[in-house]
């Protein structure tokens, strides 16, 4: 079961990393919000969201398509900088691994929102 918990979210070592990378994904980008993965092996990717005529991406679904392009086979853990609890790479990040868990931040990286298993 999904869940969602807002207020006081607490980030280990190891997602305050993916915050650093998503933040980096969004300054390089130039965008308002942007996101970044961790997979079963401990790898990370990071994203910005596309848009074109033919083709619109959230930032959390470029770093998960950028993950399952390089092999990976599981997820733990995605922070999403400045999105929402409804982008819809969160249910992507779910059918892959229905134990992995998002946690949504606020622009600096201050934490708001943890959406995951229960």
């Amino acid at each position: 079961m999904t869940t969602s918990q807002s207020g006081p979210v607490e980030l280990s070592d190891e997602d305050q990393k993916l915050v650093v990378l998503a933040r980096g994904a969004l300054a390089r980008a130039e965008t308002t919000n942007a996101a970044a993965v961790r997979d079963g092996d401990g790898r990370t990717y990071a994203g910005a969201p596309v848009a074109t005529r033919s083709l619109e991406l959230s930032g959390l679904q470029v770093a998960i398509a950028s993950a399952l392009s390089s092999g990976a086979r599981a997820f733990e853990a995605a922070v999403l900088v400045n999105g929402s609890a409804d982008d819809p790479g969160i249910e992507t990040l779910a059918e892959v691994s229905a134990d992995a868990y998002t946690v949504v931040t606020d622009l600096s990286g201050a934490p708001t929102e943890r959406v995951g298993t229960a």
